[in-house]
C-alpha cells in the first residue's frame, strides 16, 4: 500500500536530576522545560518540511512524543509522580507525491511502494528521486551524481550516441532496440528501518527485510513531487509556535511566584 508511514525510534532525553538537584527545581519548571525541549524539536522538522516543499521524492515528517513518569521534584504537597513529554521517535509519511510531468527522457517516477537504488562510496542507498542523468562515461546517475543500479546489482550504462533512450514501465531501458539494464526497485517489508541521511537519500540495516519488485510501475518523463502539505505545515508551525509561547508565560509566572515567595520567607517576622 501507497500510503504506509514509517515510523523511526529515537534516542530521547531524559530528565532525571542528580539528587542534589531534585529539591532545589521546582515540578512546573520540570515540566515546562521538557516541553519546551519538545516543541523546538517539532518547530525544527516543520520547518524542515516546508523547506523541502520543492524537492522530488521528499516524505513529510511529523515528531512523535510520549509521556515519561517521574519522581517529582521533593514538595510537601502534590502528586508523588509527574508525566513529562518526550520525544519517542520519527514519523515519516510514505504516501505517494503527484506525478509531475517533465518530457525529460532520464526522469521517472515510481507509481506504489518502492526506492531506486543508488550506489555510493558508503554503499547502497534508496532514494524516490528520479531526476536521472548521465554522465561523460553513459552511466546512469541520481540527482546528486551516484550511479543508479539494475536489477542485476551493477550501474545501468547508455551509450551517448545511439539515440534515443526508452524506459519502460518494467524499468527496463531500451535503447535502438537493446536492452541496456532495468533499474532496480527495492521494496521494504518495514519502511520505518529507513533512516534518512541526506540529499534526499536513505539507508537500511544490512538485516532489513527487502525484496527487488517483480513487477514496478515506472513512469518515464515523470518525477515525484514531495507529499508535504504546506497548508497544514504552516498551521502546525503556528501551533507549536502557541504553544511554546504558552509554555514561556508559565515559567515566567512560575518564576515570579517563587522570587516573590523567597521575598516574603525573607522579611523579618
Amino acid at each position: 500500500m501507497a500510503g504506509r508511514r514509517g515510523w523511526q525510534k529515537s534516542g530521547r532525553t531524559r530528565h532525571t536530576a542528580r539528587k542534589g538537584e531534585e529539591g532545589a527545581m521546582d515540578n512546573m519548571m520540570m515540566i515546562g522545560l521538557s516541553q519546551q525541549q519538545v516543541l523546538r524539536r517539532a518547530m525544527d522538522i516543520t520547518a524542515n518540511n516546508i523547506a523541502n516543499v520543492s524537492t522530488a521524492g521528499f516524505k513529510a515528517e511529523q515528531l512523535l512524543v510520549e509521556a515519561e513518569p517521574y519522581t517529582r521534584a521533593r514538595a510537601e504537597d502534590g502528586p508523588a509522580r509527574l508525566n513529562y513529554v518526550a520525544e519517542w521517535g520519527m514519523g515519516r509519511d510514505f504516501s505517494q507525491g503527484t506525478l509531475e510531468q517533465t518530457g525529460r527522457p532520464l526522469d521517472v517516477a515510481i507509481t506504489g511502494e518502492g526506492f531506486f537504488t543508488i550506489d555510493t562510496p558508503q554503499g547502497e542507498r534508496f532514494t524516490r528521486d528520479g531526476r536521472f542523468s548521465m554522465d561523460a562515461a553513459g552511466t546512469l546517475t541520481s540527482a546528486n551524481g551516484a550511479p543508479v543500479l539494475g536489477e542485476d546489482g551493477a550501474p545501468i550504462t547508455i551509450d551517448p550516441d545511439a539515440g534515443p533512450v526508452t524506459i519502460l514501465a518494467n524499468g527496463e531501458v531500451n535503447q535502438n532496440g537493446l536492452v541496456a539494464g532495468r533499474i532496480a526497485v527495492t521494496r521494504f517489508e518495514n519502511q520505518g528501518v529507513l533512516s534518512k541521511i541526506g540529499d534526499n537519500l536513505y539507508t537500511a540495516p544490512d538485516d532489513a527485510e527487502r525484496e527487488l519488485a517483480l513487477e514496478p510501475v515506472i513512469r518515464q518523463g515523470f518525477v515525484e513531487s514531495s507529499n508535504v502539505r504546506p497548508i497544514m505545515e504552516i498551521t502546525s508551525m503556528m501551533e507549536v509556535s502557541r504553544a511554546y509561547s504558552s509554555v514561556t508565560r508559565m515559567l515566567q509566572q512560575a518564576d515570579e511566584l517563587s522570587r516573590k515567595a523567597i521575598e516574603r520567607l525573607g522579611r523579618p517576622g
